[in-house]
């Protein structure tokens, strides 16, 4: 590790998510006072942050400073690289650069936030993209689960960085374009000072499937299927949605799409040209009765279960156009994401209750990863040949396989950075260390609002969710300092009022006990009454029911002068 340098004359990398996460990817590349950032996307929520819609990166970093923000430039259009953009746009007023279907999905994104209308620019991995002196980017194709999926190379006085985006080594892609491994070559013999390396599944051994085995199975299941088919898919993911397409044109079926994000990726990816859909095939969902079961395919969202996606209400029988009739063949076409299992299980079990024919164990080859296994990942390390790696888009585990591989391949420890969000990386004169750490984390996202749901709301619906809550209501003449009524309690979500009466009451006489204890002057001070009432209220309920509900106290004063409540 070198000593420390001039924060003027070196090149920083700080990845603001992405690390040791899945989702949320996002990272800094900072020289002096510009900067670039590269992708801004969000995580889904897990099962602990109840209620909370999305969760996306924490920039504060880039807010509190005055930084040249050079702009932001994407390497593909899946959520988890883009889905923060609207966030931050109304927060940065920033130039963004894409490829053609990357803008187009971000177009489709940002009309729901009308008053961000970034300036947008196309890019295009046969053409180098000059932000600065200090910045000259070049891309290379890379195969994915989305098509338009690009690497990104970026030139800077601190030497060249180079990410590789989300990828795998398709040799028979279904759009025919395959990575571009020349450019990889070639920027490994110019010399790479750091690598961003996709980790996601640097724990599986061997290669990862080609897209194109799902379109063999999902032909053989057009086949023999004897029923309607429906086949759950990610909305993004263009090149199984074509296959399913070819599929249902060689087996003379019309193809129905059913989900608002599908429908949104269906529209662009055909606009576009990156999907292509014979005339007369596609049908409104309208016209789906009509049409004999056996000659119909519908394709649709809910692959991950998701409670308000299009499978799981069809599963639910709760989709107000489409139900799921005995006999019908069911496709999952993905594999859980961790977090989702007893969703994705819960989808299963209804459809199989429903008569359906449910294919969804990763055997059945309806699912392949659009992620690089571990000898793929050794062929990208091999190719770029970078002196320090990063590993990116991955849990710590992944990362931790990563850091494996490349020791296995001559890295050493010390090169390998294993950082979480907000590390700050530094690079020059052919060195890196860690140079300390900046402000990041998540922001919640519930609803309209953005970041005012932090931890102590999410520890209260927790607490909510699992023991309820209880309310205590006092009348208190506040002249006088006595107590005028009460306390009365009220409680939702902790024991069945009904069948608790003893137990209410004796906490009643309880909390009697305690209120008889505090003189009348200190009734008047609001505070320490709440708190003795929550301490013994507390205390009484976790001593004859075992649990802790939260404990609401609320004072009302009463006439002569003024009421209110506290």
């Amino acid at each position: 590790m070198s000593k420390r340098r001039s924060s003027n004359n070196v090149l920083k990398l700080i990845p603001l998510g992405g690390v040791g996460e899945i989702g949320k990817n996002m990272f800094v590349l900072q020289y002096g006072e510009e900067c670039v950032i590269i992708d801004a996307g969000l995580k889904f929520p897990d099962e602990s942050m109840l209620g909370v819609d999305i969760v996306i990166p924490d920039i504060t970093y880039l807010t509190e400073n005055k930084f040249n923000i050079l702009g932001v430039v994407l390497t593909h259009g899946h959520e988890d690289h883009i889905g923060a953009l609207p966030f931050i746009l109304d927060e940065l007023n920033l130039p963004v650069y894409g490829t053609r279907l990357t803008l187009g999905l971000l177009e489709a994104k940002l009309r729901e936030h009308p008053g961000i209308k970034p300036r947008m620019t196309e890019i295009n991995p046969d053409h180098n993209l000059i932000l600065s002196d200090n910045f000259k980017l070049s891309f290379f194709r890379t195969n994915h689960s989305i098509p338009d999926s690009v690497g990104i190379a970026i030139e800077t006085p601190g030497g060249l960085i180079v990410t590789t985006g989300d990828f795998k080594f398709d040799q028979t892609p279904v759009d025919g374009r395959i990575t571009e491994y020349h450019k990889l070559a070639e920027l490994g013999q110019k010399g790479v000072i750091a690598a961003l390396i996709d980790s996601t599944n640097a724990d599986r051994p061997g290669y990862t499937l080609s897209e194109k085995e799902v379109g063999n199975s999902i032909n053989e299941i057009f086949r023999i299927a004897q029923s309607r088919i429906i086949l759950a898919t990610f909305a993004s993911n263009i090149h199984r949605i074509q296959q399913v397409v070819d599929a249902a044109v060689r087996y003379d079926r019309k193809i129905c799409v059913v989900g608002r994000s599908i429908v949104n990726s269906v529209e662009i990816s055909t606009e576009l040209g990156y999907l292509k859909i014979p005339d007369g095939v596609l049908i409104d969902i309208d016209k789906v009765k009509g049409i004999k079961p056996e000659k119909m395919a519908l394709i649709t969202t809910g692959s991950q279960g998701e409670p308000m996606s299009a499978l799981t209400r069809i599963s639910q029988s709760e989709h107000r156009q489409v139900s799921v009739q005995p006999g019908d063949t069911v496709i999952i076409a993905a594999t859980p994401i961790p977090g989702n299992e007893k969703l994705v299980a819960r989808t299963v079990n209804n459809l199989f209750q429903l008569k359906a024919d449910v294919i969804y164990r990763p055997i059945s080859g309806v699912h392949v990863s659009g992620h690089a296994s571990e000898e793929e990942i050794k062929l990208m390390i091999n190719l770029l040949r970078p002196k320090y790696l990063i590993p990116f888009h991955g849990e710590f585990r992944q990362m931790a396989a990563c850091t494996k591989l490349a020791q296995g391949l001559g890295i050493p420890e010390d090169n390998i950075f294993m950082v979480k969000p907000g590390t700050v990386m530094e690079f020059a004169d052919n060195r890196g260390r860690i140079a300390g750490s900046v402000p990041a984390g998540r922001i919640l996202v519930d609803g309209f609002g953005v970041g005012d749901v932090g931890e102590v709301v999410i520890r209260d619906r927790q607490i909510l969710s699992e023991d309820g809550i209880v309310i205590i209501v006092l009348a208190v003449d506040p002249e006088k300092g006595t107590l005028l009524a009460g306390p009365e309690i009220i409680t939702r979500g902790f024991v069945y009022v009904r069948e608790s009466v003893d137990l209410l009451e004796s906490a009643k006489e309880s909390l009697m006990r305690t209120l008889n204890k505090i003189n009348g002057g200190e009734l008047q001070e609001w505070n320490k009454v709440k708190a003795r009432v929550r301490d013994a209220a507390s205390s009484f309920f976790y001593e004859h029911t075992g649990r802790r509900p939260m404990i609401m106290p609320i004072i009302v004063d009463v006439p002569p002068k003024g009421n209110g409540v506290h």
